[in-house]
């Protein structure tokens, strides 16, 4: 049977052949991939299988949860109300969140929240997937705990808990829950499926996660205050546990987004495209300008490898991704492999989201190879 449907430009036909040779070599198990330029979608790829007994084909209409890849969503989001003028995104987060002063926190700035560098990196100990579930409790704890480290100096990535963050500033300054905000105010103008959790009625058309390798981390050895371990166990997550009725009903900004590459495309884009897609504006050319404010650019400590942020987004560094070039391209991806970049000088948004996930945090051997076969199509 035919593993890859969809439409590709001709100039694209190697993107093409890639992605066909990983889904039948088996590395991808089944994935989506598509290429925004300046508004036509000239990659719109998928195929594969959503199961691991590769019964149920990978079809136009499947989602997964696409972990990370969620916070480009709630960044945008954050983003939107600032174009609006209603967030301002160097003023204190305790202007819009007083409760978050708590413990030193009263000069962090809402950019910080944006650029992982607020000092508040996980929840402190005891801390499980089930509190991240509720959100206004564990919420409630992160505004109460003082700094990991001294905010603004360093980035230490906000992994499970970025969206209850960015999540209550979005909720105190525009009334709605973030969920609410995404659906209302992106997903649903730009009409892209995309969501935080699933709605049970769409839980069919789910390709579950299938986990990658572990980790090779000796926490014991770095000690229970070393930030990358507070970090990766505030909570820890098995990836598991994205499969699960629980995960699918919360709302978590940071990691439980589901869509595809297509939903994915059709939100991010409005970035590339100046700040509107098809009639629908979101940003201006100045907020869309804030996200190249670097912010820092050195070792993350909870991720412990060198990291460039700028404000909601990750810039460029060669000797990270060497295949993501060093130009206005802003980007982010999530646990396993999937990827959002958004090349402004070329006006183009490459996404990729799959179920199988490849080791490693920030993209794969896989989306690597599509976005080299991509760019050198562009060249």
């Amino acid at each position: 049977m035919t593993l890859v449907h969809g439409t590709h430009d001709a100039r694209f036909a190697a993107a093409r052949a890639v992605f066909e040779e990983n889904l039948e070599s088996g590395e991808e198990l089944g994935a989506s991939l598509v290429v925004d330029l300046d508004g036509e979608r000239v990659v719109d790829l998928w195929g594969g299988f959503r199961d691991q007994a590769r019964n149920i084909p990978w079809d136009e209409h499947t989602i997964t949860n696409v972990w990370s890849s969620t916070k480009t969503v709630t960044s945008l989001a954050a983003l939107v109300l600032a174009d609006r003028g209603q967030l301002d995104l160097y003023a204190p987060v305790a202007r819009y969140w007083p409760e978050f002063a708590a413990n030193g926190k009263e000069n962090v700035e809402v950019r910080h929240l944006l650029s992982h560098t607020s000092g508040v990196s996980g929840l402190e100990q005891p801390a499980t997937v089930e509190d991240l579930y509720d959100v206004a409790g564990s919420t409630a704890r992160m505004a109460a705990q003082a700094p990991w480290w001294e905010p603004g100096t360093a980035s230490g990535y906000h992994a499970t808990n970025f969206g209850h963050l960015i999540g209550e500033v979005v909720r105190r300054v525009s009334g709605k829950p973030l969920k609410q905000f995404t659906d209302d105010e992106l997903a649903g103008p730009l009409g892209a499926d995309f969501r935080l959790g699933a709605e049970e009625a769409d839980w069919h058309r789910i390709a579950d996660v299938v986990p990658p390798p572990p980790l090779e981390l000796d926490f014991e050895a770095l000690g229970p205050d070393n930030i990358m371990v507070k970090t990766l166990t505030g909570p820890a997550v098995d990836p598991t546990v994205a499969n699960t009725a629980a995960w699918r009903k919360a709302e978590l900004g940071a990691v439980n987004g589901h869509g595809n590459a297509r939903s994915l495309a059709r939100l991010l884009s409005v970035i590339p495209r100046g700040g509107t897609v098809d009639g629908v504006r979101l940003l201006g050319q100045d907020t869309i300008e804030l996200i190249f404010d670097e912010q820092v650019n050195g070792v993350d400590l909870g991720l412990g490898i060198p990291l460039r942020w700028g404000i909601g987004f990750g810039l460029p560094r060669l000797d990270v991704l060497p295949w993501i070039p060093d130009e206005r391209i802003c980007f982010w991806g999530g646990w396993g492999g999937s990827m959002v970049i958004m090349d402004l000088d070329r006006r183009m948004t490459l996404t990729y989201m799959m179920n199988r996930m490849g080791p490693g945090i920030i993209g794969s051997d896989r989306s690597a190879t599509y976005a080299k076969a991509v760019y050198d199509a562009l060249s």
